[in-house]
């Protein structure tokens, strides 16, 4: 299905700022569905003579709706838009005529004008016509919560032909909550409490307020019930600033152990303040649970900051050991030790900064690869490049990767561009024996990665002087790489291929699978 913007850039000529304001009004228009018992269309006119399309549609939550087929992307014209017509040429909200029937659903329509306002704050031409279908089939005596739901569902609509709802969001807030179903009050033009559905009468007898809301003044109640004064302070002069037709960001009030989000709305139809609409949501729960995962975001990064700790300590003391051992073979074991346990270590240095069990994976390669070609026993100067990005890695794959990474990126430049001396002692013609370089003539390895289909396609590339004629990876006695097969085939679960380059020097080749088998038998990332 083509989104909202889609469908009106393609039927219609209205600029990028009314659809903007369209996208808004579709993003806030829960609440006028919720508070109308009925569902809403956003309907743009398509033609001069009088055809509209319907670009978006919302629910109610509160009651049944009137359509069970999915109106976007319909375009209606003649007699059966005439409510829309009028709305959108005479400016005004359409609620005369009778209930139409659609199959056996009997509905009543309604049809509100869309503005959006200019920027010296006039309101401007009609952009579109909101349409209210009321499903009838279930139609009774409204109670007090209705008649105030629908109240106040009146008042939203004229904004909405007025200019002036839905209000600019605040940077980082959603539109998810709180909803009129989690608790509502409305409050007169002194800030007095006039109604105070029961879900937030709940909500504040959860903060320790055990009396009626109704003649309390709002302000003044949120100031008294805040644990921290700043915060009441601050909850208090969000209502006050929705009272002067202002419309705040959400606040939060915590008290007795409890926590309420609360969300203001002027209500100042045809531009007249008279008074406010606030929503209000018991999180206790929700924050109970937040603050549970960020003590155990930051005990798991402790862990690996310690991890790290420790394996630099092993680091430590294999190099302390190398130096003091007189047989070179035994001093190069260690110290290639110390490189494999340096490179799990940084693994667990980029988790114990991060917020959860993954890694951007680019910076650890391109440190493991500057590592490379500082410690690796050649005269020969090995420029090091990375192609594509590897992207976020999960730990479990990311602490087994740069090991093979660290053994395959030190093979090529010790093995591909051996010291001088050794080179000159080949005699064999070709890549297997002559060191070959890249077009400008510099000896290079390049790391290259991508993704595709649920796979991690790695490949290691030099142009040095490529593998010996008899060389057989699966016979290669190189603790090296039986390190390399032994991870790729075990931890990684992957594939990896040794070959002579299409231009000379070397090529490793990795596929990994990105999808883990949960213990359940599904995939996970």
């Amino acid at each position: 299905m083509s989104t909202l913007r889609d469908l009106a850039e393609e039927h219609t000529h209205l600029r990028p700022a009314d659809i903007d304001h369209l996208h808004r009004i579709a993003g806030d228009w829960q609440l006028l569905s919720d508070l109308s018992f009925a569902d809403l269309l956003l309907w743009v006119p398509v033609d001069a003579d009088g055809t509209f399309l319907c670009v978006a549609q919302v629910r109610p939550t509160t009651a049944p709706t009137a359509y069970q087929d999915d109106q976007v992307g319909r375009i209606i014209g003649g007699p059966e838009v005439a409510h829309l017509g009028v709305a959108y040429s005479q400016g005004r909200i359409w609620r005369e005529g009778d209930p139409v029937w659609y199959g056996d659903v009997p509905a009543r329509h309604e049809a509100i004008p869309v503005r959006l306002r200019t920027a010296e704050g006039e309101a401007g031409d009609v952009i579109a016509v909101v349409g209210r279908d009321t499903n009838l089939s279930t139609a009774r005596t409204p109670s007090q919560l209705e008649l105030n739901y629908l109240t106040t569902a009146d008042d939203l609509a004229q904004m909405i032909a007025d200019g002036t709802f839905p209000p600019p969001r605040h940077p980082g807030e959603t539109t998810s909550a709180p909803r009129v179903g989690d608790g509502l009050v409305r409050l007169d033009a002194g800030g007095k409490v006039t109604y105070a559905s029961p879900n937030a009468q709940s909500a504040y007898r959860r903060l320790g307020y055990a009396s009626h809301l109704v003649g309390e003044d709002l302000a003044v109640l949120h100031r008294r019930l805040a644990g921290d004064p700043l915060d009441g302070t601050e909850a208090a002069n969000g209502i006050l600033a929705a009272l002067r037709g202002e419309a705040p960001p959400r606040r939060e009030i915590d008290a007795r152990g409890a926590t309420m989000l609360t969300r203001a709305l002027p209500l100042m139809p045809a531009g007249v303040p008279i008074g406010a609409l606030v929503l209000v949501r018991d999180i206790t729960e929700v924050r109970r649970r937040d603050r549970a995962l960020i003590t155990k975001d930051a005990t798991i990064r402790e862990i690996h900051h310690r991890v790290k700790n420790n394996l630099q300590t092993v680091a430590a003391l294999l190099r302390l050991q190398a130096r003091r051992v007189a047989m070179p073979e035994a001093r190069v074991a260690l110290e290639e030790s110390v490189r494999r346990v340096a490179s799990i270590a940084l693994v667990h240095e980029t988790l114990s900064m991060s917020s959860d069990e993954a890694v951007e994976f680019d910076g650890i390669v391109d440190r493991v690869a500057s590592a490379a070609t500082e410690v690796a026993a050649t005269e020969v100067s090995v420029g090091m490049r990375r192609q594509g990005s590897f992207g976020v890695l999960p730990a479990e794959i990311a602490t087994s990767l740069v090991m093979v990474l660290n053994e395959l990126l030190l093979n090529a430049v010790e093995h591909g561009f051996p010291p001088a001396d050794e080179t000159a002692d080949e005699t064999d013609a070709g890549p297997a024996g002559v060191s070959t370089a890249d077009a400008s003539g510099r000896p290079e390895v390049v790391v290259s990665a991508h993704r595709f289909r649920k796979m991690l396609h790695v490949s290691v590339t030099d142009n040095g002087r490529g593998l010996p004629p008899d060389f057989d990876a699966e016979r290669a006695s190189r603790l090296g790489l039986q390190i390399v097969r032994a991870l790729v085939t075990g931890e990684l679960r992957g594939t990896i291929e040794l070959r002579a380059g299409a231009n000379g020097g070397t090529e490793a080749l990795l596929v990994v699978p990105l999808a883990r088998s949960a213990p359940d038998g599904r995939s996970q990332v």
